[in-house]
This record gives C-alpha cells, structure tokens and sequence, in this order.
C-alpha cells in the first residue's frame, strides 16, 4: 500500500529515512494507532491531544493539527483505494548526528501508515503474562517507539485467540499487549489506574464515559489478579478491537457478557453519532 512521508504520498517501497534519525538511533519518537468508519478517523482529536503531548515530553517542537491530520489522512485514504483501515501516525524525532543532545528536535520526520483493519474476534480468552510490565520512561506511559516490553511479551503468547495480559512488578494487573483492562462487578466498572503504569488509551477513556452516563460507578486503582478472576464480565479496548470480552481468565470462566456488550452498543452508537455529525457539518 502506499504511505504518506513528509509531505509526499509514495509506495511503500519508495520512502527513504536517515539512518541518523533519533526515532531509529534512540527511540525518539511517538505514534498513534487510529481506524475510519466510512472515511472519519474516529476519536481522532482525543489522539491528537495524547500524540501532542507526548511530543512535548520527547522535546520534539512539532505539533500535529487535526485539519492537517485529516487532510493527509483524506489523501491517504484516496490513494489506497478509499476503503476504510486502521492507520498508523508515526512522528519521530527527525535527523541528528550522534551523541545525546539535549536540545529540542525541529525536524520531526512525519509518517502515516495504513494497512487492512484486522479480523476482530467475537471474543477471546485472557492469559496473565510471566513477563511484568516495565515502568514508563516518564510519569504516564507514552505510546513511544520504546516497545520492547511488549513485543517480548507477543513472543510469550502469539496466539490471537489469547490476549496477553500484563502484571506490574508488585504484581497488580495492568493492561493488555495492546490493549486497556476492564471488568464488571454489579453496578462497578472497574480498570487498573493509570498509575500502575498504563498507557492511558483514548477507546478507555470514551468506555469509562459512556459507562458512566449508564449510571455505573468507575473504579481506578490497585487490583490484584484475583480480583479480576472473581469479577461478573472482563473486556478489553483499543482502537482496533473496539471492546472485545474475555471468556477464561486465570481458572474462572466468565458466561455473561451482558454489560460488555451493552457497552459495545454504546461505543457503536458514538461512531455512529459522530459520523451523522460529520456529514451534517459536510451538508451545511
């Protein structure tokens, strides 16, 4: 497929990066993971705000405005084809000799990627990680090129059927491989705190909303696994998946799954919302 790169739209094959970027020599560098529904990327401006904030913590003086995004985004899509995808947006630091320069970066390299959205599963079974979630680099996680910790953690359980399920070092669930935690008891939701470790992800943040106006009370904080093993529902998020619920975690068996799919109605209901939106201002 093709991919846009600074300013350009080029074949995959074509784009050409310094070997002296900081995103490559040193892992100076953010991104975003994002999907479209009839050509809108959905919670796109929630995206932005968490990608820009990031670059300001990398010391990178760039900042990604949404019409900008949108419109490269727009082109993207027309390139391929038009059919919606999931999209990858890729800034990092940008070219620099070696050394660790304190500096601030002034030339990001800005990159777009896109690629078919995947199947998404009906459901899946949860698997605790043996391998422990790393600290951030800073007080929130960053979605940062620094990523080790979680490819070594898709070596330990590959398997798409199973999300892989991380616990921190004092041994209080966390998150997903790629993905936010969530379970039901009664009238509670509950998700680990950010401060465990988390990435705060944008699809979390809308489900902790939308539960919310449901009249369900949320809970952050500290839990550990078992906690989670004696809840009613289990559900994981992201962009991609959307909500998906667990069937298995740990020895419990998890049967209903009426919440986490109230909910997914719901997170349905915005896209939906959102798109009539769109098209309402593109009439007017």
């Amino acid at each position: 497929m093709k991919m846009y790169l600074n300013g350009q739209i080029v074949g995959e094959q074509d784009a050409v990066m310094s070997p002296f970027d900081h995103g490559f020599l040193y892992g100076m560098g953010v991104f975003e993971t994002f999907r479209t529904y009839d050509g809108h990327p959905f919670l796109l401006a929630d995206h932005l705000e968490r990608l820009n904030a990031a670059l300001k913590e990398m010391n990178i003086d760039y900042e990604m405005e949404f019409e900008q995004t949108r419109e490269i985004i727009r082109r993207l899509l027309e390139a391929n084809g038009g059919e919606d995808g999931y999209f990858r947006l890729n800034i990092s630091a940008g070219e620099r000799g070696i050394g660790l320069d304190p500096t601030p970066y002034s030339e990001p390299t800005v990159m777009l990627l896109q690629k078919p959205i995947p199947p998404v599963l009906a459901s899946k079974t949860g698997q605790w990680l043996k391998l422990r979630r790393n600290t951030p680099e800073t007080v929130i996680r960053l979605k940062s090129h620094h990523y080790l910790n979680n490819l070594a953690a898709r070596r330990e359980i590959s398997s798409p059927s199973i999300e892989g399920l991380f616990l921190t070092e004092g041994g209080f669930a966390a998150e997903g491989i790629t993905s936010n935690l969530f379970w039901v008891n009664g009238d509670t939701l509950f998700t680990p705190a950010v401060e465990t470790g988390i990435l705060p992800g944008v699809t979390r943040k809308l489900v902790m909303r939308l539960a919310k106006l449901e009249g369900f009370r949320i809970e952050e904080g500290f839990f550990k696994p078992e906690e989670v093993e004696r809840a009613d529902e289990v559900f994981v998020t992201n962009s991609i998946q959307e909500l998906i619920p667990l069937t298995e975690l740990g020895a419990a068996t998890f049967n209903g799954q009426h919440i986490t799919r109230s909910l997914k109605s719901l997170y349905k209901q915005a896209v939906e919302d959102r798109l009539n939106a769109v098209n309402e201002v593109n009439r007017s």
